[in-house]
């Protein structure tokens, strides 16, 4: 099956597989023209207003707010980009950190964040781990969902074509048997059948999806120690209870269990003992936040934040790591967790620490990166008979088609090319 390809993956495909150098020119495109479009995005002035009234807390059943510096306290600002409809907001806008209940959609949240205004004892933590941000890291607007895991169960889809099982360009000569057509010793995942879409007896129930990882193309180590392990590292995963590729130690791994657990941790060899038990899982690069530091209790972030080719962040050779950025977390609180989903416009993988340490996020890892295409979210809601879809951002719709009339939604009602993952609404005991 043949999945969906948006303008922009088309050409870059066509570039990367038929054209000398190719590589070398979407690099270029991306550093300059989409790095300035979305850096303009992320330098766009905040509007910030001081609240009228009493300010309104966050959302009582929602997930934890995040630690704010006291001094912005009383201040809302404008989410000019949220495509998502929320309770509670102001005529001034939302109050950053705090979690707004979406519109006739429980178990949803929004928020949003200027990672400017964390508390000061968060940003001065971990300075050997995590680098300083810059001015525009620091203002802009960073936009979050959160998914109230009791009443939705996660699910992974391979995509049509990605991620693949052959060999990663990125990686070396010496971890790589030119005898074998991908590190695991295949280079299709044939006869098993790629749909790129919502499973069929999931559709009803699906109430969001978010693109995955990177490319196979991108997904392995060409620096660091990771480089010279397991053939490169290759990002591992599987669906529906199916490796397609070797989950590798000392990845990012979100994985969810046949029970309906979902989880996040740094894999190890330790962790195939419970493959058995797990349903689907994605790894893509190294943890953002690995855990609590057991002598602060602090989000602690990953030992390779601030290395930009030992952790494989992408971005440019000359280690310019600002560009859009997606990532997902895990934050436990009250005896319930919950799935966060950031959206950054421009940032570094410091800057995306910085705000799951803020949201006191127990793990988080990067997802895609560099356009709306590859950042996607769209949540879904059905009112007499009739399904209703909002992004995170508005500008994501782009992703979606039209055919006779009919409006149709990436995932759900055609086949895409890249995978991602969905949740659907836990069935009634």
């Amino acid at each position: 099956m043949k999945g969906h390809h948006t303008a922009l993956e088309s050409v870059t495909e066509v570039l990367r597989d038929e054209v000398p150098g190719g590589e070398r020119m979407i690099s270029s495109v991306r550093d300059t023209l989409f790095a300035y479009l979305y850096q303009r995005k992320a330098e766009k002035p905040v509007e910030v207003r001081p609240l009228s009234g009493t300010p309104q807390g966050s959302a009582a059943d929602g997930p934890s707010p995040a630690r704010m510096d006291a001094t912005r306290a009383g201040k809302a600002v404008k989410p000019v980009d949220l495509g998502i409809d929320v309770e509670g907001a102001g005529a001034e806008g939302m109050i950053p950190g705090n979690w707004y209940a979406a519109r006739e959609a429980p178990g949803f949240y929004a928020s949003v964040m200027i990672p400017g205004w964390i508390a000061p004892e968060l940003m001065k933590s971990y300075r050997g781990l995590v680098n300083a941000l810059d001015n525009v890291e620091m203002a802009q607007i960073v936009y979050l969902v959160a998914f109230d895991l009791k009443r939705f169960d996660l699910r992974y889809s391979l995509g049509t074509d990605q991620p693949g099982v052959g060999w990663s360009v990125r990686a070396l000569p010496q971890v790589r048997e030119n005898s074998l057509p991908g590190p695991d010793g295949i280079g299709t995942s044939a006869p098993l059948a790629r749909t790129g879409m919502v499973a069929p007896e999931d559709a009803g129930r699906t109430v969001a999806a978010f693109t995955g990882g990177f490319k196979r193309h991108h997904g392995a180590f060409r620096y660091g120690e990771l480089s010279l392990k397991d053939h490169g590292s290759h990002y591992g995963f599987m669906g529906s209870g199916v490796i397609f590729s070797t989950l590798q130690p000392g990845l990012a791994t979100l994985c969810a269990t046949t029970g309906g657990q979902v989880d996040m941790r740094t894999w190890t060899e330790a962790d195939n003992d419970i493959l058995p038990k797990l349903e689907d899982a994605r790894q893509n690069g190294v943890p953002l936040i690995a855990g609590f530091d057991p002598l602060t209790r602090m989000p602690r972030p990953g030992p390779l934040v601030a290395r930009w080719g030992p952790g494989n962040w992408s971005g440019s050779e000359n280690e310019k790591l600002r560009a859009m950025r997606a990532g997902v977390a895990l934050q436990d609180t009250g005896g319930r967790r919950f799935l966060i989903y950031a959206f950054f416009w421009s940032a570094t993988p410091s800057a995306m620490t910085r705000v799951f340490q803020a949201y006191f996020c127990r793990y988080a890892m990067l997802l895609d990166m560099n356009a709306l295409v590859h950042t996607y979210l769209a949540v879904y809601t059905r009112t007499q008979g009739r399904l209703f879809v909002q992004h995170l951002i508005r500008g994501m719709s782009g992703a979606d088609i039209s055919a006779k009339g009919r409006y149709i939604p990436r995932f759900l009602g055609f086949p895409d090319d890249r995978d991602f993952f969905y949740l659907i609404q836990k069935e009634t005991p």
